[in-house]
């Protein structure tokens, strides 16, 4: 009977044990963020999927600039984006949009869409297109002809703005269809829970998908500048 016990009891250690690390590990990778004193301007990046925004208590809660969706593909409009605009700007914060990008829709079917929502605004944020595999549509078209649409629809809205595009591109996309093929853009980079390791001259980080932040009901994208750029540098 001692010795049964004893067993019980010692799987009930490890039991807890694991429990425990399980959700240590938990809230360090839900509250892991880059060191605040090298990376010191923050943002996030929003969609109507985050409802209505407080953006009083956004601005308070460290963050300097935000990117919300514009629109997708070649005729979907995000509903909650001018209010975001409007919100976003009222409370001080450096604001830009992007656009999500179809590999089903033609470059300048794209471009034409997203500039129809586009502010003409000279201080807003470089204008950004959103190039990865989740949520876009089922076709993986080859390298050089999604290349040309990115480029139909930079030089398109780079024409409308006078702001360079911006890429946002994860690893699987960019090794896929922009590593080595000339594309020359600054590039946002997606790395999850630590440093991005796939490009070595990136702009912006987005470190985290499930963050929070005051005046954001439920989870948002968190971003970081690099530390060598400036806010002005993204207005360009």
């Amino acid at each position: 009977m001692n010795f049964l016990q004893a067993v019980l009891r010692t799987l009930f250690y490890v039991a807890v044990g694991g429990v425990i690390s399980i959700v240590g590990a938990a809230f360090f990778f839900m509250n892991w963020e880059p060191d605040r004193n090298h990376y010191t301007i923050r943002g996030i990046d929003v969609s109507h999927h985050q409802g209505d925004i407080d953006w009083a208590q956004v601005a308070a809660d460290d963050v300097a600039f935000v990117y919300m969706k514009a629109t997708e593909g070649g005729d979907f409009k995000d509903r909650a984006f001018a209010r975001n605009w409007a919100g976003a700007g009222g409370a001080g914060l450096a604001r830009g949009a992007y656009h999500f990008f179809s590999l089903c829709k033609s470059g300048r079917e794209q471009a034409e869409n997203f500039l129809s929502v586009l502010p003409q605004d000279s201080d807003m944020l470089a204008p950004v297109v959103d190039l990865e595999y989740t949520g876009n549509c089922a076709r993986r078209p080859p390298a050089e002809e999604v290349l040309q649409e990115i480029s139909d629809f930079a030089a398109l809205v780079e024409q409308g703005r006078g702001k360079q595009v911006i890429l946002y591109v994860p690893e699987d996309f960019y090794l896929d269809y922009l590593k080595g093929r000339g594309l020359n853009r600054r590039l946002w980079t997606q790395s999850i829970w630590h440093s991005p390791g796939y490009v070595s001259d990136w702009t912006l980080w987005q470190y985290h998908d499930r963050g929070t932040i005051k005046g954001v009901s439920g989870d948002v994208d968190l971003n970081v500048l690099h530390p060598d750029k400036s806010l002005d540098n993204l207005k360009s």
